[in-house]
């Protein structure tokens, strides 16, 4: 017989905690603001390949407006009552990051999917270092319900950490001895569109800015532990990940080169401090996670609270470079992360001490991060799972070490020496602090909530 062809309509199902906006479909004629002839419904959905989110536009087409009215309501509805959705976000984009593209990234890629999400914006382009912070030390985020950061860790790192001050201040805490935080009240969205997007990559396995602005839209929230960074009981900084030695000393030189492109900075720091390699004399003390199989949640009410100095373990030697991580710190150059033997949310924090060694051997050990073999297996390197860690550089002001503590004016004198001359640079996110004493890192489980999700679980 004469074969005919057949037009089969493909059945697609749309899953409703995947969409994230409904529109009526109109023609218009160019120029027309209202009306025009009805042609049906646009669903907006989120769509998954792997790690990457896109947004894709599904065309319901019917032509009665009581029909279309009905279903955009009926759906508007059900979206609605989506939780932890955003209607509101205070966004900061710091328009310097990386090769000043960060503006660009916003209004050409991610404003519209918030728009369409019917999301309210509230938007300030930073205008210097340190304006994130004060902004959010001061606004009224009364009405806001997430803060969204375009750009790279160190405007992350800023964000988050003006997000955990403002709660202290809020709550009426005082940081300056060994306080316990109260967890920030907003979550936080980073869009990637820095040089370097550990904190990104590391909630979102990917630098893809509309897979972040996706996750934000729909509302993922993925707890992750935060560690406070102080000295001499004064809180410094809260911040993910810091580094110490060659991690300090490359974003230090980095930050006296500003004016090379930032790729090319980088790669310039790291060569000129491999060839000037130095390592520290350093005294760590740590105490040990207590016991690692413990939840999170429980983790809070089975620790010993007493700090016994029995638990505490001191390690003492020359190091090259000592990291101190409370999340995994995915990159491009570490697929596995700098500290693959951590999670974004369980309460511990990865110490990575590399004692001195050949340039050759460091060299290998930093190559490493690049493979998927370990990278921590060599005998120079140690690894720990700790709480809580001391790092005490060890003057090398040319001062003896050993002179008796009652001299209180060759004390006074010798820290002004310290001070002035031997600060030491820390890498705290991408974000240098100069700290001539010594530095106690604490970890707080799940202090804050980032839009993302916990990569592991792929």
């Amino acid at each position: 017989g004469d074969t005919k062809a057949s037009s089969q309509t493909k059945e697609q199902f749309i899953e409703l905690k995947n969409t994230f906006a409904v529109k009526l479909k109109r023609r218009r004629s160019v120029g027309q603001q209202k009306g025009g002839t009805l042609l049906g419904i646009t669903v907006f959905v989120c769509v998954e390949k792997g790690l990457k989110l896109k947004d894709q536009a599904i065309h319901l087409s019917n032509l009665s407006e009581d029909h279309c009215d009905m279903w955009f309501r009926h759906i508007k509805d059900i979206l609605n009552g989506f939780q932890n959705r955003p209607k509101s976000l205070k966004v900061i984009v710091n328009p310097h990051s990386h090769k000043k593209e960060s503006t660009q990234i916003y209004h050409e890629h991610i404003a519209p999917l918030f728009k369409l999400a019917d999301i309210k914006t509230d938007i300030t382009i930073t205008e210097y270092e340190g304006h994130a912070l004060s902004l959010l030390k001061e606004c009224d985020l009364q009405d806001v319900e997430g803060v969204v950061c375009v750009g790279g860790d160190g405007s992350a790192s800023e964000v988050a950490h003006g997000l955990l001050l403002r709660a202290q201040m809020d709550a009426g805490r005082d940081t300056d001895s060994i306080f316990t935080p109260v967890r920030a009240p907003l979550p936080l969205g980073i869009i990637p569109a820095g040089s370097t997007n550990i904190l990104a990559y590391s909630v979102l396995g990917i630098k893809h800015p509309v897979t972040a602005a996706m996750h934000i839209i729909l509302g993922r929230l993925q707890p992750v532990d935060v560690c406070t960074f102080s000295s001499h009981s004064q809180l410094l900084r809260f911040g993910f990940s810091a580094m110490f030695g060659f991690g300090g000393r490359t974003l230090a030189l980095a930050e006296k080169h500003r004016w090379m492109p930032s790729n090319q900075r980088r790669d310039f720091a790291v060569i000129k401090t491999l060839a000037n390699l130095k390592s520290e004399d350093c005294e760590l003390s740590f105490l040990p996670l207590q016991n690692p199989k413990l939840l999170t949640q429980e983790y809070n009410r089975c620790l010993p609270k007493t700090n016994n100095t029995d638990q505490w373990k001191t390690i003492q030697g020359h190091y090259l470079n000592i990291s101190i991580m409370a999340i995994p710190c995915l990159c491009s150059v570490a697929p596995r992360g700098l500290a693959p033997n951590t999670r974004l949310d369980n309460g511990s924090m990865a110490l990575i001490a590399v004692q001195n060694t050949s340039r050759a051997d460091f060299i290998k050990h930093l190559k490493r991060y690049g493979s998927l073999k370990n990278q921590f297996n060599f005998p120079f390197i140690e690894t720990y799972t700790v709480q809580e860690v001391k790092v005490r550089p060890r003057p090398r002001s040319g001062w003896p070490d050993d002179i008796a503590e009652e001299n209180v004016d060759f004390h006074s004198r010798r820290s002004s020496v310290i001070s002035t001359e031997g600060a030491y640079p820390w890498n705290v996110d991408g974000y240098l602090m100069e700290i001539a004493s010594e530095v106690h890192i604490r970890i707080h489980p799940q202090l804050i909530n980032l839009y993302g999700r916990n990569i592991e679980d792929f």
